[in-house]
């Protein structure tokens, strides 16, 4: 039996431990992780392999011949360019003619390869895919099966909404050769995102195998560290080489430990290294072949690799040391440092927790380093949540910090693209601001500077010009200590997940692009920014209609202090409109505004628009994109109704068409369809999934029950400035009152709770849940999991970026509708 090693990684979220050599070549402990591969393969008897490589194949080549040295047998099939996981494995065919395994060289597992190999055979599977249970699932493919271990769905790399197990693919395999029959050579293919959804969709016997044991896919820099430790503690069942002298201490040959050195275990010291005295080295901890620990110098929790020096005093605490680095008296490497190749650390230099520094660098003694010598900072793993990049003013999100994501982000475009950057009124988000248009032109993007207008106007004028996208800065509106930066696409559109890992990576990578000379993008101020947006919201409104009943469409509007100010004022006036406005004037200490703040200004705005029996209210969120709206009676009114509400309006006055709203919108939004001949879309609860539902042909309305209304007509994207307008005419066309159509809706009752959950339990959950209810008809999985109870329902929803589940119910009084919250809130907590 042949095993396909897949060595082809470059490992660039590993930088820089990988500059100088491929992913698989990074040391784990005692050797590089794909020799551990061939380890756990000869375990099982497995001595025929083929390596495919692309990234550096010399040096792995060179490294391992023919095998022979390592009791093997090796051929390599060298793709010219990366073909996805199938399509290497494709161009090794001709060397592959009976079952065989397809196994990474860049992961660390002790599986048993021959339970899933009989595992194979037992269910005379095409393709079985070796599967692990995990307590984060979000950065794997997530795999269900049935109680058979046969494959029901595949889910790449899903957000925690779209978890419904906590089983993932290793990128394991046991194949029958026939199936790379089914696609071309040369082709970019790959198993998970291609070929197996096709075997699933032929019906071909295709099973997921969950194995027992240590697996570890080594993803990034965190995860090496983490490996190998797990490794040294002996989690993961593979042979390590030296000799335990004590319990928790391994070592090679010509090892000298002096006498008056302190070690507590796990640690692992190569070949010929020096201990000397005083010095502390505390694990798991691994010093590899010829490193010298001087006098009293103190190693915690860290890595470090051949023919390095550490001086006297020094400390590392969480440090990688990557070949050939000298670390001189009394500097200090902290957490997540980690240092290339050839780099020398004069006496007391200090650098700071996840300073990444690029080989062959020099850090003058006493220096600290604070920022990347190359090119910069990571601060985190992940930078897009749901509001977008989010953090801390001048802690998570500085100037600094913002050039550097204004340079990923322009990486991302081509040399030469424009893209539209604006702001709220606050003075902090035009700090930022700053800082992100001049990182873009440095990666020889240009910038069209908005100033400070509505999102909504920034989203209609990137789609309505040639620009590649566009940011938008704002304080968070519901804590003024937080800047949010939400990126949108040339639609105007929040950009789509591909799109954020895009920008993560160079972000992370730190592999900015930067422009030459005249290839710097320019900056410009943006020209008919307002008016531009004015002419088409005008275009997309029955003038006519409202202006006839002018004498009875007066308004109270509440602007929040905010820049949507400078755009509705003018477009009323060319209605005739008769408006109260309250709050008009731009105050950017007055954009964010409390929970507590938030209700006064409703209530006050309830007052006035009931003392002037005004045909209704409407207050502007920050961003201009959310209104809340008060009926003509001065009551408030309820986010979902008034989602249903101007559903109804809208096809009351424009006939059939698509309705979309997300899974958590009551069930009469059905209702309301049907009895309009429309269609109802459910979308995933978020308002990107709603922006893009609504790009859909034939989609007339949309709204996200949050105050969020999207009319695809004018634009795709949420304008509560348009909306305001839109249900003024829709009430003109209609010779009604909002408080009338309200009073008409089918009744309805909703409730919601939040429930804790540990991130580690959350897949364990979503599993759970989806083999309790997975089988029956009741359950829908288009966001959470869905539980259908005839005329009642449940969701329950795992909250994307906080330890904690949202459980949404409707029933027919809100009484029901609280005790199935309850219910469900219960189950949730047993099953952690």
């Amino acid at each position: 039996m042949k095993a396909v090693v897949m060595a082809g990684g470059e490992g660039s979220r590993l930088r820089p431990l990988t500059l100088g050599r491929p992913k698989p070549m990074v040391s784990v402990v005692d050797k590089p992780m794909i020799e551990h591969i061939i380890d756990l393969l000869k375990r099982y008897g497995i001595t025929d392999m083929v390596f495919t490589l692309q990234y550096m194949a010399d040096s792995i080549q060179s490294y391992f011949g023919d095998g022979s040295a390592f009791g093997v047998n090796i051929q390599y099939s060298i793709e010219e360019s990366p073909l996805g996981t199938a399509g290497s494995v494709k161009q090794a065919q001709a060397m592959l003619d009976d079952t065989f395994i397809i196994i990474s060289g860049d992961a660390l597992t002790d599986f048993n390869l021959k339970s899933a190999l009989d595992f194979h055979k037992s269910r005379k599977s095409l393709a079985t895919l070796v599967l692990k249970r995990v307590p984060n699932p979000l950065e794997y493919g997530v795999i269900i099966t049935d109680e058979h271990g046969a494959i029901k769905q595949f889910l790449e790399k899903p957000s925690w909404s779209e978890v419904f197990s906590d089983t993932v693919n290793t990128g394991i395999y046991v194949i029958e050769p026939s199936i790379l029959d089914y696609f071309e050579e040369g082709k970019v293919f790959d198993f998970s995102k291609d070929l197996f959804p096709m075997m699933l969709e032929k019906s071909d016997p295709l099973y997921g195998y969950v194995a027992d044991g240590y697996w570890c896919d080594i993803g990034n820099l965190p995860d090496y560290l983490r490996s190998c430790g797990d490794y040294l503690s002996g989690q993961c069942d593979l042979p390590i080489s030296g000799t335990e002298l004590r319990p928790g201490l391994r070592v090679e040959d010509d090892v000298e430990i002096s006498p008056s050195a302190h070690i507590e275990g796990p640690v692992y010291l190569g070949r010929g290294v020096k201990i000397k005295s005083g010095a502390t080295i505390i694990g798991p901890t691994v010093i590899r072949d010829d490193t010298i620990v001087d006098t009293r110098a103190t190693i915690d929790h860290s890595i470090i690799w051949r023919n390095c020096y550490i001086g006297e005093r020094a400390e590392l605490r969480g440090a990688i040391l990557s070949r050939q680095c000298v670390v001189k008296a009394r500097a200090m490497l902290f957490e997540g440092t980690v240092i290339g190749d050839d780099t020398q650390i004069d006496e007391g230099a200090v650098v700071q927790p996840g300073v990444k520094i690029w080989p062959g660098k020099h850090v003058e003694a006493g220096a600290t380093v604070s920022t990347s010598l190359v090119w910069g900072s990571q601060g985190r793993r992940v930078l897009f949540g749901r509001y977008g990049v989010t953090g801390l003013v001048n802690v998570d999100i500085t100037p600094e910090m913002a050039a550097k994501l204004g340079a990923a982000y322009g990486a991302t475009l081509a040399k030469g693209a424009t893209v539209m950057v604006n702001r709220d009124a606050h003075y902090t988000p035009r700090m930022i601001k700053r800082g992100i248009v001049s990182g873009l032109p440095s990666a020889g993007v240009n910038v069209s500077d908005l100033g400070s207008v509505p999102m909504p106007v920034a989203r209609y004028n990137v789609r309505a010009t040639d620009a590649a996208g566009g940011i938008h800065v704002q304080l968070s509106p519901f804590d003024s200590r937080i800047v949010d930066i939400k990126f949108f696409d040339r639609n105007g559109l929040d950009i789509d997940k591909n799109t954020e890992r895009k920008i993560e990576g160079v972000f992370f990578r730190e592999d900015f692009r930067r422009a030459y000379l005249e290839e710097i993008g320019r900056i410009e101020y943006a020209s008919n920014v307002i008016g531009r947006y004015a002419t088409g919201y005008l275009a997309n409104i029955n003038i006519e209609a409202i202006q006839k009943n002018t004498h009875d469409l007066h308004i109270v509007v509440d602007y929040a202090n905010t820049s949507s100010a400078q755009v509705l004022p003018d477009i009323f006036s060319r209605l005739n409109l008769d408006v109260v406005e309250l709050n008009a004037h731009i105050d950017d200490s007055a954009t964010t505004k409390m929970q507590e703040q938030s209700a006064e200004s409703m209530e006050r705005l309830s007052a006035i628009t009931n003392a002037l029996r005004a045909a209704l209210g409407a207050r502007l969120d920050t961003g201009g994109e959310r209104v809340y709206f008060v009926d003509d009676r001065g009551r408030q009114v309820d986010r979902m109704k008034a989602l249903c509400a101007i559903v109804e309006l809208h096809l009351r006055t424009y006939g059939g068409g698509i309705v979309a709203v997300p899974v958590t919108a009551p069930s009469i939004i059905e209702q309301i369809a049907k009895k309009h001949g429309a269609e109802v879309i459910r979308t995933r609860a978020n308002n990107f999934a709603v922006m893009t539902t609504a790009l859909r042909s034939g989609v007339t309305v949309a709204g996200d029950g949050a105050g969020s209304f999207f009319f695809p007509a004018f634009h795709p994207t949420a304008d509560g400035i348009f909306a305001i307008t839109k249900l003024l005419e829709m009430l003109a066309l209609q010779n009604t009152s909002f408080s009338e159509v309200l009073a008409n809706l089918p009744p309805f009752a909703m409730a919601r709770g939040k429930v804790q959950c540990r991130w580690e339990d959350k897949g364990r959950v979503m599993r759970l849940l989806n083999d309790q209810y997975g089988n029956g008809k009741g359950i829908r999985q288009i966001d959470g999991i869905k539980i259908e109870l005839g005329r009642e329902w449940a969701l329950i929803l795992p909250d994307p970026d906080n330890p904690y589940f949202h459980i949404y119910a409707e029933a027919d009084s809100e009484d029901h509708a609280r005790a199935l919250v309850e219910k469900y809130t219960g189950l949730v907590n047993g099953l952690q």
